[in-house]
């Protein structure tokens, strides 16, 4: 009896997994149905995409730049906090940017990404009146980059 029941919920899974799988396909008669128009300010889809992809990391970027400005807010002055984060060099910014797509791309990347900030942050703590005094001189220094330029 336990058999029947677990091929009954098999069935049941692969007739959920069938009906996600078809779902795209009725979008597309359904789209091909409506005139082919789809919702978005332009008729043009690739349009609608573009706008959609600024939008989203235009979002992105202001919340990203709000988390900032609220982490360095904790020790620092806003307008301190904003020259840090102004005077941080384009390899800063790329190399941030290349380990985030490296820890969202796959597991494994995320595993080596977050283990290696696991081992940073605790060889900071070992060392904390260093790595606090060394870390306030390089936000220092950014600072001074920043109300520069």
């Amino acid at each position: 009896m336990a058999t029947k029941l677990g091929t009954g919920v098999l069935k049941k899974q692969a007739k959920k997994a069938a009906n996600v799988v078809s779902a795209p396909a009725r979008g597309l008669k359904n789209l091909a149905n409506n005139g082919g128009e789809l919702h978005g300010p332009s008729p043009n889809p690739a349009t609608n995409l573009v706008i959609a992809d600024i939008a989203l990391r235009t979002g992105t970027m202001v919340a990203r730049r709000a988390v900032e400005r609220s982490v360095l807010g904790a020790s620092y002055s806003p307008r301190k906090a904003k020259s840090i984060l102004k005077g941080r060099s384009i390899s800063e910014t790329l190399l941030h940017g290349a380990l985030a797509r490296v820890a969202v791309g796959s597991v494994p990347g995320a595993l080596a990404v977050s283990g290696a900030l696991v081992v940073k942050t605790l060889y900071d703590r070992s060392r904390a009146r260093q790595a606090r005094a060394e870390g306030a001189r390089d936000l220092h220094e950014q600072a001074k980059d920043g109300e520069t330029s």
